[in-house]
């Protein structure tokens, strides 16, 4: 009895990857073996970076919090410890947002808790 391969699942498999390395440079792009391990590396880098992209804008925003509060003569900590006792509930995002794009409301919002 002649070996049976299943080529059509095969092909189907490679060219799936082949598909994914798209734009990748030189033989990533079109080596299968080359290819494959450079799609799992990029899907390895893409899962890290979904969570490192959470930590970066977090980070961003206290940033932004910070210069913000700075200008009315506080420091970050002090604004955020104060925020939270007098129980002004806008999270670190839409602080950051204020104190970009609306200064005034910010600073009503420096004015409450001071």
């Amino acid at each position: 009895m002649p070996r049976s391969v299943n080529s059509v699942a095969a092909k189907a498999r490679r060219k799936k990857v082949l598909k994914e390395a798209k734009g990748y440079f030189g033989r990533r792009s079109n080596v299968h073996t080359v290819a494959k391990n450079a799609v799992e590396k990029g899907l390895q880098y893409a899962y890290r970076d979904r969570k490192q992209k959470k930590r970066n804008f977090r980070s961003l925003w206290i940033q932004r919090i910070n210069a913000g509060a700075r200008e009315h003569g506080m420091s970050y900590s002090e604004f955020m410890g104060k925020v939270s006792t007098k129980g002004i509930e806008l999270n670190r995002k839409v602080l950051a947002d204020l104190a970009m794009n609306h200064p005034d409301a910010f600073k009503a919002i420096v004015d409450a808790v001071k």
